[in-house]
């Protein structure tokens, strides 16, 4: 299956002040996912930002809210992105049934959102290098779930290039730069 940018939407998930340095290999993460939410931006994909909670775990991490300056954040309490009724909204809006995931962490909101879109007919596809738990053993058995439930595993260089297509796409040059 090709995943194609005008059939595909993403959603950062709960990347957050107060959970982020309690994450297993947390700076790798950030950058990777920093690069991601770049490359999306210049390919016009539309993305979604979920909270967790704010009020206990924080707001989205700085550096992704400063890439991210009019995306709207979406609160939710839920696990999964798909049980708050706004995320479901915006998904419908965009119509769109490829959904680039990101995020922590893996074992559960990650985790519970990929099932769900997966029951819901969209297929989610997992940036394996932009999402992580606190234990690297979580994140690897949920990746594994995720696959053998139906979703994508893929990494964040390997997206842009295959979002991108083509190596004269106007974007080409600047997703390049990205990943080097």
């Amino acid at each position: 299956m090709r995943i194609l940018a005008d059939r595909t939407a993403a959603v950062l998930i709960d990347v957050q002040e107060r959970l982020l340095p309690h994450i297993d290999n947390h700076e790798q993460v950030l950058a990777r996912t920093l690069r991601l939410v770049s490359g999306l931006r210049l390919l016009g994909i539309p993305l979604v930002v979920t909270e967790q909670y704010p009020r206990g775990l924080g707001p989205t991490v700085g550096e992704l809210r400063a890439a991210l300056p009019e995306e709207e954040v979406l609160e939710k309490i839920s696990f999964s992105c798909c049980d708050a009724p706004a995320f479901n909204l915006r998904l419908e809006e965009y119509g769109r049934k490829t959904i680039v995931l990101a995020g922590i962490e893996t074992h559960v909101c990650v985790l519970q959102t990929a099932l769900d879109l997966l029951a819901s007919g969209y297929t989610p596809v997992v940036a394996a290098d932009c999402v992580s738990s606190r234990n690297a053993e979580d994140r690897h058995i949920a990746c594994g779930r995720i696959r053998a439930e139906g979703g994508i595993l893929t990494t964040s260089e390997s997206l842009l290039f295959e979002l991108c297509r083509r190596a004269d796409s106007p974007v080409f040059r600047e997703i390049s730069r990205l990943v080097k």
